[in-house]
């Protein structure tokens, strides 16, 4: 079997891929580890023979892969978070790869390490693979001897490579460890953080009867500010008569109005408006309806539901929009993406046509436009081969994770440019994510694999394993304790912040239940992807 997998890479990948994905569904204790087995699959299917490969190309496409398509989803988060949390939250990465990068230095004094396999140590247990190219590069560069510039580099990759894996289970083992000390409730701080990432939202609708006189002849658009309430009216009924609302609109005691917000925010706009009405206006269909559309026309894909100007064409209020698992308060700045499924209160003659403007087609959704996704793609890659030169001689390149990202964070804020649509409709944007990071594990795995067991059967390595240990768990500890207790960075954010490889920020997105370490992940990586190529080469230099 083995030598079938050494003539044939890709039978290899995908046994590795469907074996690791099976492993990580099995729940212990209520907890798995997803995705991130099917590194573990890799490791220890590639120790069975030094000849296991997977092709580099491989790992490499499923990097870009995967940081393109979390940049497109995250950009609109990212640039809104670095707006409202300014430069600190970058200082701060800096400072704690700062940390690492010193307990390097030490563990290199205290275990007598050569500057190669600690340069590769800090590599590998910071899991950047990117920083190692970077590496290798600058000892071809600074050592003419090409027997000692060889074996210096083998000394890097095996630092590399034994300090690798625990760079991803250091990370995981403190991120449990540090939600159990510091008591961290997930979904408690998902609700005190919806208002700025409404990651989740308890969408749902109720009719009120009108009884407080101090709400009435009021138009709406002021009624919600004097209110400061997020909420959507829909139907009114006054008398026999039923209308659709509008800015202009003022409430009348006895009214009955259907309104939309969180579950929240309902009871308290009840409160203060009425009381529940004992019957509920999206049950009467008779002149109007309540549809939902799927987004699949490209033309209307990036655009603010105001630009739409749907009052002008159409008897019809837009109630809220679902993205993903998400349902989303709409309002005149909710900005539409392919996949979303948009919530309509229109008159019944008009829907026909609103489900043209809208396209309604799941089977056009089901189709990547390879037009914008090859493009962004190539952007990124060719951002990522410019070399940049700093003070000191260092150079390093992006590479294959930071070009990607860099491009796709700001694609995903610009959404479009003219009739190119840069984002993926929901559905494909998780599909291709979850290729591309099975591709990178699988193959990083596999190609780590025999030096990994090898190393760790035999005794030898034992110091560099342990030395990696201590960096990627320190570093974690430290920056999850520091920024949650110093700084008050929400801990989702944290987790996704210390998340150096995506099997661990696949990991704090289960545990985490939500999408916020996301946030964090795409705020850090472009920064710290950058600091960990500088520090790598600087600290080969120094220990020289």
């Amino acid at each position: 079997m083995v030598e079938a997998f050494i003539d044939n890479p890709l039978l290899l990948l995908f046994v590795v891929a469907g074996i690791g994905y099976g492993v990580g569904s099995i729940r212990i204790r209520g907890s798995n580890l997803g995705v991130a087995a099917v590194l573990f699959v890799g490791l220890a299917i590639g120790g069975l023979s030094p000849d296991l490969h997977i092709p580099d190309i491989i790992i490499f496409l499923g990097l870009a892969i995967f940081v393109y398509t979390i940049g497109l989803s995250s950009g609109p988060s990212f640039f809104a978070t670095f707006r409202q949390r300014g430069s600190r939250d970058i200082i701060f990465v800096i400072i704690m790869l700062t940390f690492s990068a010193s307990i390097a230095v030490g563990l290199h004094y205290l275990f007598v390490f050569d500057a190669s396999t600690t340069s590769g140590l800090f590599a590998g247990s910071t899991t950047n693979t990117p920083a190692l190219a970077g590496l290798l590069d600058a000892i071809s560069n600074v050592e003419s001897d090409g027997d000692r510039a060889k074996s210096m580099s083998e000394r890097a990759v095996i630092g590399y490579s034994l300090s690798y894996p625990m760079g991803v289970i250091g990370v995981m083992i403190a991120i449990t460890l540090m939600k159990r000390a510091l008591g961290i409730d997930y979904q408690k701080e998902e609700q005190q953080l919806k208002s700025l990432y409404p990651v989740r939202q308890t969408v749902k609708s109720r009719t009120v009867e009108v009884a407080k006189e101090d709400v009435t002849g009021v138009a709406l658009r002021d009624l919600k500010r004097e209110l400061n309430a997020q909420v959507v009216f829909g139907r009114l009924q006054r008398g026999e008569e039923t209308m659709l609302t509008n800015y202009d609109t003022t409430l009348q005691v006895g009214d009955q109005v259907a309104i939309v917000a969180d579950e929240e925010e309902l009871d308290r706009l009840t409160e203060r408006i009425g009381k529940t009405a004992p019957f509920r206006l999206s049950y009467d269909r008779s002149e109007y309806d309540t549809r939902r559309f799927f987004v699949s026309n490209p033309n209307i894909a990036g655009e603010r539901l105001s630009t739409l100007n749907l009052n002008e064409r159409f008897a019809a209020i837009i109630t809220r929009v679902r993205r993903g698992d998400i349902d989303l308060l709409a309002n005149s700045d909710t900005v539409l993406e392919l996949g979303d499924r948009v919530r309509f209160v229109a008159r019944r003659q008009d829907i026909p046509r609103i489900s043209a403007l809208f396209g309604d087609s799941y089977d056009a959704l089901s189709r990547i436009n390879l037009l914008s996704f090859g493009l962004g793609m190539a952007l990124g890659l060719l951002l990522g081969m410019i070399t940049f030169q700093l003070p000191g001689g260092v150079e390093f390149k992006l590479g294959f994770a930071g070009g990607p990202m860099i491009v796709a964070l700001i694609l995903g804020t610009l959404r479009r440019t003219g009739p190119i649509v840069w984002t993926l409709p929901y559905s494909a944007n998780l599909t291709l994510r979850q290729i591309g990071l099975i591709l990178l594990l699988a193959g990083v795995g596999v190609n780590s694999g025999h030096t990994f067991v090898n190393t760790v059967a035999q005794g030898g390595g034992g110091i560099i394993f342990l030395a990696g240990t201590i960096i990627s768990f320190l570093t974690a500890i430290a920056t999850l304790f520091i920024g949650y207790k110093l700084l008050h960075i929400p801990f989702s954010f944290l987790t996704g912040m210390v998340a150096n490889q995506p099997a661990i920020l696949d990991f704090a997105l289960e545990k985490a239940g939500n999408k916020l370490p996301n946030i964090g992940f795409t705020l850090m990586l472009p920064v710290s992807l950058i600091t960990k190529i500088v520090y790598v080469q600087f600290l080969f230099a120094l220990l020289r």
